[in-house]
């Protein structure tokens, strides 16, 4: 499923388009992005919009549950990993366990925030994950 957002190209970049579109709920309940009232997102511009007209984009949810996962949950689920780990490990290399799952713990999250930092980069360049300029709603 695609959730399409209403918006107006600001400006034409290639084949890419700036719009500058109001929040819908999602982003209203999330609240981690700046302001209150409208986001500018970068999108293909599949149908030739050209700036000041209004415009429907399409944002493949699929996307957005896959980037909202991996940034929210990946940290944590290795977190926890690593601390089981750390514990586990504990009893091998004569360490306290308690202080091994914390090591575990802050090196399975740091791994996991860099493979996020490495997802964004990867997702700002994959075309499959960009907002798509589904349609021309005014000329």
């Amino acid at each position: 499923m695609n959730k399409q957002q209403e918006g107006i190209v600001l400006a034409v970049n290639g084949k890419m388009a700036k719009v500058k579109a109001s929040r819908h709920s999602d982003c209203e309940n999330c609240g981690s992005c700046p302001g209150n009232t409208a986001i500018v997102v970068e999108a293909l511009n599949s149908v030739d919009a050209k700036p000041g007209q209004r415009v429907a984009i399409e944002i493949r949810e699929v996307n957005m549950l896959k980037a909202a996962f991996i940034v929210y949950m990946a940290p944590l689920l290795a977190a926890f990993a690593g601390a089981l780990a750390g514990t586990y490990a504990s009893s091998y290399i004569g360490m306290n366990s308690l202080i091994a799952s914390i090591v575990g713990g802050v090196v399975f999250f740091t791994l996991a925030v860099w493979y996020v930092k490495h997802f964004d980069h990867m997702a700002r360049n994959d075309e499959r994950m960009r907002p798509v300029v589904a349609s021309i709603l005014s000329k």
